[in-house]
């Protein structure tokens, strides 16, 4: 445990933000999900505006870096063309 002051501060401070992104990132796994399990074509791509938009959200967060970001959009995208009509 730490001693300082400011690191008792800095421990309650990384726990809560812990808290939040783990939420934000289960969200965005769990919709990269929904997008690669697609049964059909136009079922994916009708979720990959939404997912993008959630993997838009969560950078902005500074949950995930924005390359991360593009890597993951371009994957998905990659994958939703790749698909038999």
């Amino acid at each position: 445990m730490p001693r300082l002051k400011s690191s008792r501060k800095r421990l309650r401070q990384a726990q809560k933000a812990n808290l939040r992104n783990k939420s934000v990132r289960s969200l965005l796994r769990t919709s990269i999900k929904k997008v690669r399990l697609a049964s059909s074509k136009a079922e994916a791509e009708a979720l990959l505006p939404q997912v993008v938009s959630v993997i838009d959200r969560t950078t902005r967060k500074g949950v995930i870096h924005r390359n991360a970001a593009a890597r993951y959009k371009s994957q998905l995208a990659h994958k939703v063309n790749a698909m038999p009509a």
